[in-house]
């Protein structure tokens, strides 16, 4: 009997990142904010396979926190759902069906997080109410 494999290789992961990244370049509204923010791609790319490694291989190569790092770009909402789309359609075409849509799962996820972190309350430009502690 004949099955699909169901979960991704490493070289899977990295064309993803890959091919992801290719996109994500010629969008006139992401590739400025990746311009401004990554000066390394060769280190960027090996990270970002890392994290996925670990959520899609269960590995220990990412350790990071990538909230922190996405909350100081000059990212917009719509920024995170044109790079939903973008991931969807690399996934679907990247993985084997089963790891698509683990890795979709966790991109979604993670959109929704960050934009929820990031955009539901508006910046509070008033005085402030306490001294700072240095």
């Amino acid at each position: 009997m004949n099955t699909l494999p169901t979960s991704a290789t490493e070289e899977q992961i990295a064309e993803l990142v890959r091919r992801f990244y290719e996109r994500a370049l010629a969008d006139d509204s992401l590739r400025p904010v990746f311009d401004a923010a990554v000066t390394d791609w060769e280190t960027h790319h090996r990270v970002v396979q890392d994290f996925w490694s670990r959520t899609l291989l269960d590995t220990n190569r990412y350790r990071g926190h990538p909230y922190s790092i996405h909350a100081q770009l000059p990212l917009r909402p719509e920024h995170f759902d044109v790079w939903l789309e973008l991931f969807r359609e690399t996934a679907r075409e990247v993985l084997p069906p089963d790891a698509a849509g683990k890795a979709i799962s966790r991109a979604e996820h993670m959109a929704e997080s960050f934009k929820a972190g990031m955009f539901s309350f508006p910046r509070y430009e008033g005085p402030k109410l306490w001294k700072s502690a240095l």
